[in-house]
């Protein structure tokens, strides 16, 4: 999948196309003669590198933005058992 930096070369990129192409090839094949609401779902294009996959999970901003809405949730629980909300 690439170098460990995340940055890919042209033969990298040139075999997710061919993949993303064969995987859509065969997709089509398989749904040929099909009514379109009963055909299966086009595959995803294979991820690249910089594509949404760059962000970490556990970054201190995303554990900080969690706490925050738990926090909030909890609150809000608490208020709706006490009945100051509906």
């Amino acid at each position: 999948m690439g170098d460990t930096d995340g940055l890919w070369g042209l033969q990298e990129h040139l075999q997710a196309l061919t993949i993303d192409e064969l995987r859509t090839a065969n997709w089509q094949r398989a749904n040929e003669g099909v009514k379109p609401s009963k055909q299966t779902k086009p595959p995803k294009a294979m991820s690249r590198p910089g594509q949404g996959r760059g962000r970490d999970k556990n970054s201190p901003e995303r554990i900080a933005k969690r706490k925050a809405a738990l926090e909030r949730a909890a609150s809000r629980r608490q208020a709706l058992a006490r009945g100051e909300i509906a």
